[in-house]
């Protein structure tokens, strides 16, 4: 049986602005097929297994020509897989979608066209410019800018359209700026109209350049401001003064790269794009359960005497999740803590201790193991038992502090940390680009994953790759071990919390450039 193809249009570049539907046809494809005007970040929602197939441009091959991806979409679904088309903006605004679902219809294929938000109005609406205004434009029309001046001439009547709306819209014109304003002021359209140019819209890239009809040509050339960019000309370009908004958030024009564990990766991405910066999720490391017999016997050992202990120390979110699972397994639950006094390592710690009711004794001034020794130091005595559920790269500063100060340690490995198996040719191509402007390291383990997983990708020289592009790190530990591996650390978060390391990447944004108006 043939396979189905869904025709998606995955908005104008950030990508939270693909439609909920459109996201279900990504997760549920077996093959994406996808060029550059599509968000990379779109593709981390693929389900396991799924292909993905870039007809964009690359260093040995020229863009794929569109007869090529429609035979494409047409040899995929023959072969009975369902497949994603996934397409800038909305694919019926100049997306040609027309063509490539008339071959599918050819073929016998079933398909659906999936709207997505245009470019037209998106990019706009980010640089802060409606394009319609209850007092200066009640319509607008879209017009490709992308052709040869006398193909422009043929299909588009210049006379008719200079004036026939408030507000017009060139999508792909950059090129042909000079042109569209000469004939536009030809017919009849005054010279002081204003016209802006968004370029990258909606992206970290995003650049706005404003004029006039009679200017706008020579601030581009002056500029060398390229493609791709949409072009609005009529009034509401004035509106950008008051309304441009994208520009004042903290974050605005930074791509920044999070490389945490796979089951926490979010929220750090979440709070960065909350901010107004792009973030691109690659996980390096992932959270198991163990599965060396030892180590399994010791947790059975350490579970079966929980009401012994007098402490129990959490360095770590996981070492809360994985403690809890074990516990849930054997069969126990925190009555069997009832004599324990229980400390957390930093509030995110705390914070997953208190979402299972518990609530730890007074946090350490300083969020790592040392900190422990430093707040309860007169309080730990010789004989006392405790139990550290940690994870086995965890440092041992901890236990042999402990057993040197004399007290009775059990150190339960409940969890492992592993190098996650996925490679990501878009993250290659990112940094070709020098579209990563930063990268985010919340431990040790994310730090020599990382270069772990570059040079498996085929970086014979990780660290110079990195070059340009700013490293920050969750604390001292985790940057002593970036530095070590021959990184340079631009900066450390002065604690080792994610709104700590949120605040040192907008105090960084705060200080360079912002390329919000040429």
């Amino acid at each position: 049986m043939n396979g189905k193809v869904y025709l998606v249009g995955a908005g104008p570049g950030d990508a939270g602005l693909i439609t909920v539907k459109g996201l279900e046809c990504i997760k549920k494809a077996d093959v994406v097929v996808y060029d550059r005007l599509a968000n990379p970040r779109l593709l981390q929602s693929m389900r396991s297994g799924a292909e993905k197939v870039y007809v964009g441009k690359l260093p040995d091959r020229h863009t794929m020509k569109q007869e090529e991806i429609n035979q494409l979409l047409v040899d995929l679904a023959l072969e009975g897989k369902t497949v994603t088309r996934l397409k800038g903006g909305d694919p019926t605004v100049f997306g040609r979608v027309g063509e490539e679902a008339e071959l599918l219809r050819e073929n016998g294929i079933r398909y659906e066209i999936i709207p997505g938000i245009t470019s037209a109005i998106s990019v706009p609406a980010y640089a802060g410019i409606p394009v319609t205004h209850r007092d200066m434009a009640s319509s607008f029309s879209i017009i490709t800018g992308h052709e040869s001046p006398d193909k422009l001439d043929r299909m588009i009547q210049w006379d008719k359209l200079a004036n026939a709306t408030g507000t017009l819209i060139f999508l792909m014109g950059v090129a042909k700026i000079g042109y569209i304003s000469q004939q536009l002021i030809a017919n009849g359209r005054q010279e002081t109209t204003p016209v802006a140019l968004v370029r990258w819209g909606t992206r970290a890239e995003q650049e706005t350049l404003t004029g006039t009809l009679a200017d706008i040509e020579d601030k581009v050339k002056a500029a060398n401001f390229q493609a791709p960019a949409v072009i609005v000309v009529g009034d509401v370009v004035l509106q950008r003064e008051k309304l441009m908004w994208a520009e004042y958030m903290p974050l605005f024009g930074k791509r920044i790269l999070v490389t945490r564990a796979r089951s926490q990766v979010s929220e750090l991405a979440n709070r960065i794009e909350e901010l107004g910066g792009e973030s691109y999720e690659f996980p390096v490391i992932e959270t198991v359960k163990p599965s060396d017999p030892i180590e399994i016997l010791n947790i059975e050992k350490s579970f079966s005497k929980l009401d012994t202990y007098d402490w129990i120390f959490f360095t770590s979110v996981n070492g809360v999740e994985f403690f809890f699972q074990h516990l849930q397994e054997h069969g126990l639950d925190i009555r069997s803590l009832h004599r324990a006094k229980i400390v957390a390592v930093g509030p995110a710690t705390a914070k997953a201790l208190k979402v299972r009711s518990i609530i730890p004794e007074q946090l350490p001034e300083r969020f790592q193991a040392e900190g422990i020794v430093e707040m309860f130091g007169d309080r730990l005595e010789a004989g006392q038992k405790v139990l550290l559920p940690r994870g086995d790269k965890g440092r041992l500063w901890l236990p042999e502090k402990l057993t040197e100060m004399g007290l009775d340690v059990t150190n339960t490995v409940t969890y492992h940390t592993v190098i996650t198996g996925e490679d990501d040719d878009e993250l290659l191509r990112m940094f070709n680009d020098s579209g990563i402007h930063a990268i985010t390291f919340t431990s040790s383990s994310t730090v020599t994953n990382f270069l772990a997983i570059m040079k498996r990708m085929g970086i014979q020289d990780p660290i110079k790759h990195l070059e340009g592009v700013e490293t920050f790190c969750i604390g001292e530990i985790t940057a002593k071990t970036a530095e070590d591996a021959g990184l340079t650390v631009g900066r450390i978060a002065e604690e080792a919390t994610i709104d700590s390391l949120i605040q040192s990447l907008c105090a960084w944004n705060a200080l360079g450039d912002r390329p919000s108006e040429l």
